[in-house]
């Protein structure tokens, strides 16, 4: 059943909005906030709920700021939103993610809130992606002022599970998020909060845009530039409690069972059927009353309040019902679940073992032979084309980002099935692959893919992993692979909480490529699989005992009014994957909100008097058998327009690779109005990484 998002204008507490204040931390730089405090704060100074982002509070995400920050005003916090440095109508500059002198203007920031009359000297932190990150980042430097966080969609993990690189292997997404934020760095601050410096200030930004995707590029190991920031490397840091929140199609849901795991303060984790978004506005559904749980969390461990958070368990997780492949899936159904711990008594894994022949390849809890196949290398030749049915690495909801139907992917894959399902089987965790393999390239990938198909033979894609097989020792070094030789590798694959339908099969797919989601490798791979001693391991979940209390269903999403706002050009999502005729590449291009004519889709947030626009295109190329032709292009196209300027950004950015090197070049333009500002252009190549002998003593693995 959908659960439509509920209007709420009326509160317990009256609201008092302070559109823009300053905040000075330590260097003397100022940094900008939007405050909504209850009415009477003054004389009964309320807890503080701080927001600490990069996106432009006063239009980027004013249309999501105000619905949660008003509701939590109107609740008796005062809500705080402010722009990181170099972002939105903050001084400074925005150098790179997650640096610390971010997270050491953090600390000040909530200094200052402390001391506020209107606050009564506690704060917590809340914020989701970047927000998320940062909460958790800060929170492991423990500022006095800070009582809890609040993490969605974050992770803890910024080398093995963030943006840029999964199982070593590069993803896409180090490109599509780097030229995202090379274009956000290059946004003006408002004129009419900033004054005329305005100009000196974006002609400051522009002059320090870094090439992103190119700095990530060069970092391929996990080094102390990932480990700075990556709060597992000491969890012991992160005293505070902590509420940590995903989605199902979400990149980060890893991290919540992690951080369960990893933390010893109070903690909590949350995980639904969303994409990369609160849990109110989470699509697929059901979306659920994230500021409800928010606000009995915070109440609970800020205020002390113990009856406003009841809940005996530490997780609650969205158990998805077997269904079938869509990509434009808006709800899915199943049921929520609980667990009093994580890791679960409730969770004991199920070994499938790979057995049989190339005619007969199984899956089974015990093993079978077929055709005296036992022990035979079952061979693979490389398609370049598996992946197409992969979907989005991080959904947002938006059309067409989840995993299509796989029997594509699958016929293209080296797959191994079980008979069908007499029971269904329901999974909560991580599964993992242990592979006997072997290869014909130092340094290839293995994507693997357990999917649930269908009687009718349809495939849903139940999780998914990926290892750069030159990590087999661990992310610290590249390791070439012994060509020709049998290897024996294991790799967690992403968490998933799913049934399989009796009636069904498991299927593992297995390949050596993943495009456009994931960076080729530099040659053609065959792979072939040993199958004695190679399994797929299950994270079998048994229902509770009959006497375990059943949880209520999380209630359901509620928020404050949006701000008026006028859609004047209203843009969408185009998906298109075509054979261009000239050159024969395979061709997968998106393009969001940007018109037929080149031009971005608008927005006009009424209550300022201000225009918005931000469309994207992105287009990934490569030719059949050929994965040096691989390139990805993204343009970003911008505009700011307020009552006297019209400011626009366009940036171009194009990746390509050769045997030795990756090839980053970018192209950014501004102007305002007609007259052209500023142009800048970047060429970079980044070496690939070093191999090292294949039979070097061996290390203790590291995550």
């Amino acid at each position: 059943m959908l659960r439509r998002l509920q209007i709420v204008d009326r509160f317990p507490h009256e609201v008092r909005d302070i559109e823009h204040v300053t905040i000075p931390v330590r260097d003397g730089i100022e940094l900008a906030a939007r405050l909504w405090l209850p009415a009477d704060a003054g004389e009964h100074p309320a807890p503080a709920v701080l927001e600490y982002i990069p996106y432009r509070k006063r239009d980027g995400t004013r249309l999501r700021d105000e619905p949660m920050h008003r509701w939590f005003a109107g609740h008796g916090w005062a809500a705080v939103r402010v722009d990181l440095r170099g972002s939105g109508d903050s001084e400074g500059l925005l150098l790179d993610e997650y640096s610390p002198i971010e997270q050491d203007d953090a600390s000040d920031v909530i200094a200052w809130i402390a001391a506020q009359p209107w606050c009564d000297g506690s704060v917590a932190m809340m914020g989701k992606s970047w927000g998320g990150f940062g909460a958790l980042q800060v929170a492991a430097l423990r500022p006095p002022a800070l009582r809890a966080v609040i993490a969605v969609c974050a992770s803890d993990d910024r080398y093995a599970d963030d943006a840029h690189y999964m199982g070593g292997c590069l993803l896409n997404e180090n490109m599509l998020w780097g030229s995202m934020l090379m274009a956000l760095c290059a946004q003006p601050p408002a004129p009419e909060l900033v004054g005329e410096r305005w100009q000196s200030m974006w002609c400051e930004r522009l002059a320090a845009v870094r090439p992103f995707p190119a700095i990530w590029l060069s970092h391929p190991l996990r080094d102390d530039y990932w480990r700075h920031g990556s709060v597992c490397e000491d969890f012991a840091a992160v005293e505070v409690p902590v509420f940590a929140i995903s989605g199902w199609a979400d990149g980060y849901s890893n991290a919540v069972l992690r951080l369960l795991a990893g933390l010893r303060g109070p903690r909590f984790g949350w995980i639904g059927p969303w994409g990369h978004a609160y849990p109110h506005e989470g699509r697929p559904g059901p979306a659920a009353g994230f500021l409800q749980r928010a606000l009995a969390f915070l109440e609970r461990h800020v205020r002390g309040r113990a009856e406003a958070w009841p809940a005996s368990h530490a997780l609650e997780v969205y158990l998805q019902d077997s269904t079938r492949p869509d990509p434009d899936l808006d709800h899915r159904d199943g049921r929520w679940v609980t667990e009093p711990d994580w890791p679960s008594p409730n969770v004991e894994p199920l070994r499938l073992e790979l057995c049989g022949a190339a005619a007969d390849r199984q899956l089974a809890a015990t093993p079978r032979t077929a055709d005296g196949g036992g022990g035979t290398v079952h061979w693979r030749e490389p398609d370049l084309a598996t992946g197409a049915a992969a979907g989005a690495w991080c959904a947002f909801g938006l059309e067409g980002e989840q995993p299509d139907d796989q029997r594509q992917d699958d016929e293209r894959s080296l797959c191994f099935d079980t008979a069908p399902l007499a029971a269904p089987l329901p999974i909560l965790g991580s599964p993992r692959v242990r592979l006997r393999i072997e290869v014909d390239a130092p340094a290839p990938l293995v994507s693997a893919r357990p999917c649930e198909v269908f009687a009718d033979g349809a495939s849903t894609r139940v999780s998914f992993g990926l290892l750069d097989l030159s990590h087999r020792a661990g992310h610290d070094r590249a390791l070439a692979m012994p060509v020709g030789e049998v290897v024996e590798i294991e790799f967690a694959l992403n968490d998933a909480a799913h049934v399989f339908a009796a009636g069904s099969r498991v299927r593992l797919a297995l390949s050596t490529d993943y495009w456009p989601m994931v960076w080729p490798s530099p040659r053609p791979v065959r792979l072939g699989v040993h199958t004695p001693g190679s399994t797929l391991e299950l994270p079998q979940r048994r229902e509770p005992d009959e006497n375990v209390a059943i949880e209520p269903a999380p209630p359901p999403p509620e928020a404050a009014p949006r701000p008026p706002y006028s859609d004047l050009d209203p843009g969408g999502v185009v998906r298109r994957s075509f054979a261009d005729p000239e050159s024969g590449e395979q061709v997968h291009e998106t393009t969001i909100d940007i018109e037929a004519d080149g031009s971005a889709s608008r927005t006009r947030l009424d209550d300022i008097g201000h225009e918005t626009a931000h469309g994207i295109r992105e287009t990934f190329r490569i030719r059949p058998g050929d994965p040096l032709s691989a390139s990805a292009e993204v343009v970003h196209r911008t505009l700011a327009k307020s009552a006297e300027h019209a400011a626009w950004v366009e940036l171009r950015t194009l990746l390509r690779a050769d045997a030795a090197a990756f090839h980053f070049s970018a192209t950014l333009t501004a102007g305002d109005g007609d007259a052209a500002v500023w142009e800048q252009r970047w060429q970079r190549s980044v070496p690939r990484p070093p191999l090292e002998p294949p039979h070097e003593p061996p290390r203790e693995p590291k995550p």
